[in-house]
């Protein structure tokens, strides 16, 4: 008994997806992440860090990142391995990416609309964003954006209520 509150301890000073399962009236977020946007080698951005950026905003109860076919290996597996789901995108062509905004948008939309959360979490620093921030506003959800340097759209900080850059 001893080693499983020990176990859970760990799993939550640490940060991992899930860990404040204990504690049911934290706010609930559900966090999207822009692959092709934000995880690029010149931001050296972890996802780990990301998602301990929002944790100080509730739990995260789900956890995507939205990449495409050119996706390298070693990137799939640090998204697995930091808890996340791995969304695969089919592009035409490696500079394809609006493919990833759309699939993107129509899940934190549908989570907005449908899903038990309180925040919408978007890491990206594309405006294309815009709509699915008002649409989840209209639907009584705080929108949390992770964005990066250079590059942010302005209007994504403007219309967020809460901007955390990494």
């Amino acid at each position: 008994m001893y080693r499983g509150r020990s176990a859970r301890f760990r799993a939550r000073r640490i940060g991992r997806v899930g860990d404040y399962d204990d504690y049911p009236e934290s706010p609930r977020i559900a966090l999207f992440v822009d692959g092709p946007n934000m995880l690029r080698k010149e931001f050296m951005i972890d996802l780990r860090e990301l998602k301990k950026s929002i944790l100080k905003y509730g739990r995260v109860v789900i956890a995507k990142v939205f990449v495409n076919q050119f996706a390298p290996e070693k990137l799939i597996e640090a998204i697995i391995n930091e808890g996340f789901e791995s969304i695969m995108i089919l592009a035409e062509v490696e500079a394809e990416k609006n493919d990833i905004d759309v699939a993107m948008a129509v899940a934190a939309v549908e989570a907005a609309i449908t899903k038990d959360i309180e925040f919408i979490a978007l890491a990206t620093r594309d405006a294309d964003y815009l709509p699915v921030i008002h649409r989840a506003k209209e639907h009584g959800k705080k929108v949390i954006i992770v964005g990066a340097e250079p590059g942010m759209s302005s209007g994504l900080q403007n219309a967020a209520d809460y901007v955390e850059m990494m």
